[in-house]
């Protein structure tokens, strides 16, 4: 009998979601063993889709199932598993029910298919519905706190498309020819699905792609008027592009080889220069000091939760804690390869005290407090100068990633 069509695709997604909950695996270190047998690349994207909004509303998804069933089905049960991507579809990629079933389904082949497709019924007979913003895990709101409702409410959606531009003067210009927002000199806000090698500007290296968020770390070491920088953990490169683009002499080091070689590509298209370095940051020594280091460390990424759910379900206290000691020790070996009066900036896409505040108290240089001049509107930063971003924050404007980002000099 042949497969319904699509079903290739749900397949795949069954496998992400088993991949992220039960290995502990990130979306992108599944897909590709997930889609072997996913041909057509708009079909990778679904499956990449329905296992995204699957761990994004998994909390009120599972409470939906929980409410049409006598007896609970055990968490790591196949049939809950396609339950929640059954509901995930209709729910929150509007497939119709009778697609979802005719392709969900098949999923359970030999398994309790009457269970579920009773279950799904019954939840569509109700016209079930989710909640304006995802309920997040128990363990989360814990480590959030009086944080995490606010949080929450920015997760409902994935995010927007967010580019940095080569030439900020040129922001209104690129804004009108890509009819796109603009939070800040050098930003474009476009809506997202827009396939970004087609858009006007790529080729030339105008502009790349970077969460709006992201780029605040680099913004707060300004000019670098022939200076010389530090980029620490760099790639895939975003703000050695920046720095680059700001005048900076740019030394940019990264362990992974790989993602080294997007650096290099989007250092190409761009026309920037940067000198790369591929090396362990815990082993390397360089042969001079710098004005700048921009330390954009290895962290735990809670705060990229809108584009990557996986993280609400794999992280917890044992990777925030090795995240941390990984941190302190990079900390400790940049400081000592300042100049004398150069600044150093450290920033994590965390939302976790434990990989930013708690870092930064413990951090010996002179503080160099970020000014509420130099963020965007709506924006402030903490008593202590340092600034504290989350994915409920700037609503209107289509949200941000979580970081932290604090400043001193030498």
């Amino acid at each position: 009998m042949a497969t319904p069509p699509g079903f290739h695709a749900r397949r795949a997604a069954l496998r992400l979601l088993d991949a992220v909950l039960r290995r502990g695996e990130t979306l992108e270190q599944a897909l590709p063993a997930a889609v072997t047998d996913v041909r057509k690349g708009e079909d990778k994207a679904l499956a990449r889709a329905i296992a995204s909004e699957t761990l994004r509303w998994l909390t009120d998804l599972d409470a939906l199932i929980d409410g049409a069933t006598a007896k609970p089905l055990p968490p790591d049960a196949k049939a809950r598993q396609v339950l929640r991507l059954m509901l995930a579809q209709w729910l929150r990629l509007g497939t119709p029910p009778h697609a979802v079933v005719a392709t969900g389904l098949e999923l359970l082949a030999g398994g309790p298919r009457r269970l579920a497709h009773g279950v799904f019924a019954s939840l569509t007979k109700r016209n079930a519905t989710l909640p304006e913003a995802p309920t997040l895990p128990v363990t989360v709101v814990q480590r959030w706190g009086e944080r995490a409702l606010g949080i929450a409410a920015g997760l409902s959606e994935p995010p927007p498309l967010d580019l940095t531009l080569r030439d900020p003067a040129d922001t209104e210009l690129w804004a009108s020819r890509l009819s796109a927002d603009s939070l800040a000199p050098g930003h474009l806000r476009l809506a997202r699905g827009e396939a970004v090698e087609m858009l006007p500007g790529f080729t030339d290296g105008a502009w790349w792609v970077q969460d709006l968020a992201a780029s605040l770390p680099a913004r707060f070491l300004g000019a670098g008027e022939g200076r010389h920088a530090l980029d620490l953990c760099a790639a895939p490169g975003g703000k050695t592009l920046q720095l680059a683009a700001a005048g900076w002499q740019v030394t940019a080091l990264d362990i992974s080889k790989r993602r080294l070689d997007l650096l290099r590509d989007n250092l190409k298209r761009t026309g920037l220069k940067a000198g790369i370095v591929r090396a362990d940051a815990l082993t390397w020594e360089p042969k001079h000091r710098f004005d700048a280091i921009l330390l954009d460390a290895p962290c735990t990424a809670t705060g990229t939760a809108r584009r990557h759910p996986d993280v609400l379900h794999r992280i917890g206290q044992r990777q925030i804690a090795e995240m941390a000691e990984l941190q302190a020790r990079l900390i400790e070996r940049a400081t000592s390869w300042l100049k004398p009066g150069g600044t150093l900036v450290y920033a994590v896409c965390s939302l976790e005290r434990e990989e930013g505040e708690e870092r930064a108290a413990q951090l010996a240089l002179i503080p160099d407090p970020v000014s509420s001049g130099e963020l965007l509107a709506g924006l402030t930063p903490t008593p202590e100068g340092w600034l504290r971003t989350d994915p409920g924050m700037l609503p209107e404007a289509g949200g941000l990633d979580g970081f932290f980002i604090a400043r001193w000099r030498a």
